[in-house]
């Protein structure tokens, strides 16, 4: 082999590494970076891993939403009317959030067993409902009555 082509063999092995390299790197920071959606009854059935953040979707149960006044410490219940979670948030809340409404929260699991939320998000309009509650409420087989569509998913009316 001739020193001409074994520099070249040497640049194309150390161009692939770098290429594989860098495909690693890319990929395990997009691993974990994602946040899955969870429902209810995956958190009740134990599915779910308590240390790795993820979205939590369902309703919020009538009467269960308790404020502080003394601070922005926020208590409720989250249900895919299958199963229910207790829901802790210390923030403000969309103007969109009520009792009885499909929402999505961001955070994890405490040694309780609450969702420690650093995040909600409520529905944008009356028709709207995220898609992840949609399935889930479905796949509870307690979708409530409807008259909007998302796609193939049936979505809820308030």
């Amino acid at each position: 082999m001739t020193p001409k082509r074994r520099q070249r063999l040497i640049l194309v092995c150390l161009m692939l590494v770098g290429v594989g390299l860098a495909a690693t790197i890319v990929l395990k920071a997009f691993n974990e970076s994602i946040s899955l959606f969870r429902s209810p009854s995956d958190v009740v059935s134990g599915i779910v891993d308590q240390n790795k953040q993820f979205r939590l979707g369902g309703m919020v149960v009538e009467n269960s939403v308790q404020r502080r006044s003394d601070n922005l410490d926020i208590k409720f219940e989250l249900t895919d009317h299958a199963n229910t979670v207790a829901v802790s948030f210390n923030g403000i809340l969309p103007d969109l959030f009520r009792e009885g409404q499909g929402i999505v929260a961001m955070g994890k699991l405490d040694d309780a067993g609450v969702f420690v939320a650093s995040e909600v998000l409520a529905k944008h309009d009356e028709n709207y409902m995220p898609p992840e509650v949609a399935e889930a409420l479905e796949k509870a087989g307690k979708m409530p009555g409807t008259s909007a569509n998302y796609g193939i998913k049936t979505l809820v009316q308030p």
